[in-house]
């Protein structure tokens, strides 16, 4: 089973201007590498965005027509899984993240979403607790040093 972005537009309205979050498409593949390389300065994950893209587990958070943040939905023992969330740096801390977390709610294909993280990512932490995610449990030796930890949430099932 692969969750897919299915919904209608989400729109919402900030400050910095009109956010849209939508399903990616191909067209979106250079802009959203380009991110992924910008935010993590690590090697690139092409082949995790290309068939991401290619199977519609993408979402981005278009700003003024700009990719400013993207969200790859994956699987976790059957359930939908944020496999990957990326903001740009000077969008951070205006809702983005908020907003592509609630898309991947609206579109999971269970009960159950889940997410997760470096124990060293504060952010990402704080945005999955103060969403209404619960620690679900920690997995050692992905990172050396830094444990993984998984956060669960009950969501209404999407379409």
């Amino acid at each position: 089973m692969l969750l897919t972005i299915a919904r209608s537009r989400l729109v919402e309205q900030y400050p910095l201007g009109m956010t849209l979050i939508d399903r990616a498409s191909s067209i979106d593949f250079d802009e959203i590498c380009e991110l992924d390389e910008f935010v993590s300065s690590g090697p690139s994950r092409r082949r995790t965005i290309g068939p991401a893209l290619a199977q519609g587990r993408c979402a981005v958070a278009r700003v003024d027509g700009r990719v400013r943040g993207f969200l790859v939905m994956g699987e976790f023992f059957g359930h939908g899984f944020v496999e990957l969330l990326i903001v740009h740096p000077d969008f951070r801390r205006r809702g983005i993240a908020s907003s592509l977390m609630r898309s991947a709610e609206l579109d999971a294909p269970t009960e159950k979403l889940f997410a997760s993280t470096n124990q060293s990512n504060l952010p990402m932490r704080n945005l999955c607790e103060r969403l209404g995610f619960v620690k679900s449990g920690v997995v050692e030796n992905l990172d050396e040093g830094d444990p993984e930890i998984i956060y669960y949430k009950r969501v209404t099932p999407g379409p």
